[in-house]
């Protein structure tokens, strides 16, 4: 059987199978007290993708020491980020178990070490490991829910570790060993916590701008004919002579009678048309746009999940529910 570390299998694990969180790094406490022991450093999957063991740093507790607990040895608290570890409750117990590290061969001897320290009597009608259920996009996080998990997809043949490179090796050589054997390490089951996500359906409305046409605004010139009429003004001289008669005027013999040196000067105008051609404004054009609002109604048929409680005898169930 060979195990594999969770980012080696899954490398976008977080994603897959948490919905964005991660649990290394949940807090890790001994059995169900609140006696903190460490915290989960890495978890190792076999080749189907199934969890079987959590690798937790001790830290303080037993100097720094890593060792690793069989997922079935786990009772996950998402809420808090917590791992209880069911089997691991006494520095004495994580003395014994091997140490773990980068460079560590889990093969089959190391393995038969880690399960001689978690030894519980072998319950038989327990259900086996590959026979439980899946829980939707949850991983090891739902293991609160007492399932072990499955991924939605497993590939035929996944991106595994190269097998010579000894920091991402973790191998196991019996190859007749099935975790299945031992459910109560490597199998979890409803008795503790069950989380189930209940879904509903909501209207979500979206705009979106799309174009309807282009409007274009231009100028041409138009030719017509046109007619204007202006009155001008010409002078003319008009000379009139008239005689005079019984008022004649006697002048004396030597008086200076006759002159021809004067004259009469009369200045004559007229008008002439000037008509020309001049570029005038006659309006003005203002460009906008305006907005029309209007609202689009739509009706659907929405769905939702509602928690069912059914009760067989007579148990004792607190239903709280969270708002």
């Amino acid at each position: 059987m060979t195990l594999y570390k969770l980012e080696d299998f899954y490398p976008n694990y977080q994603n897959d199978l948490f919905d964005g969180d991660d649990i290394k790094g949940y807090d890790v406490y001994a059995g169900n007290n609140d006696e903190k022991i460490g915290h989960v450093d890495d978890a190792l999957v076999d080749e189907s993708g199934y969890f079987r063991y959590l690798v937790i740093d001790t830290g303080f507790w037993v100097f720094g020491k890593r060792v690793l607990i069989p997922i079935g040895r786990c009772r996950v608290d998402n809420e808090h980020n917590r791992i209880y570890a069911m089997g691991l409750e006494t520095k004495d117990q994580a003395e014994r178990l091997p140490e773990y590290n980068e460079h560590t061969v889990v093969d089959r001897h190391y393995e038969q070490n880690v399960r001689s320290v978690y030894a519980v009597p072998n319950v038989g009608t327990s259900a086996a490991v590959e026979d439980s259920p899946p829980v939707e996009g949850a991983g090891v996080a739902a293991t609160a829910a007492g399932r072990q998990v499955m991924p939605p997809t497993i590939p035929q043949t996944p991106n595994r570790p190269t097998t010579n490179r000894s920091s991402d090796r973790v191998v196991a050589d019996d190859e007749h060993y099935s975790y299945d054997r031992e459910p109560s390490l490597y199998n979890t089951t409803d008795q503790d916590h069950k989380k189930l996500k209940l879904y509903e359906e909501r209207l979500v409305a979206h705009k979106h701008r799309e174009k309807t046409g282009e409007v274009l605004v231009s100028k041409k010139v138009v030719t017509e004919q046109a007619k204007i009429a202006i009155p001008v003004e010409n002078e003319k001289v008009v000379v009139e002579a008239r005689e005079l008669v019984g008022t004649e005027q006697n002048l004396v013999a030597g008086e200076a009678a006759f002159d021809d040196t004067e004259i009469a000067r009369v200045e004559v105008y007229q008008e002439n048309a000037d008509i020309h051609k001049e570029a005038f404004v006659r309006e003005e054009v203002e460009i906008h746009k305006e907005v029309e609002r209007n609202t689009v109604q739509s009706e659907e048929t929405l769905r939702s999940e509602e928690l069912e409680v059914k009760r067989e005898g007579n148990p004792v169930v607190e239903d709280s529910k969270r708002r």
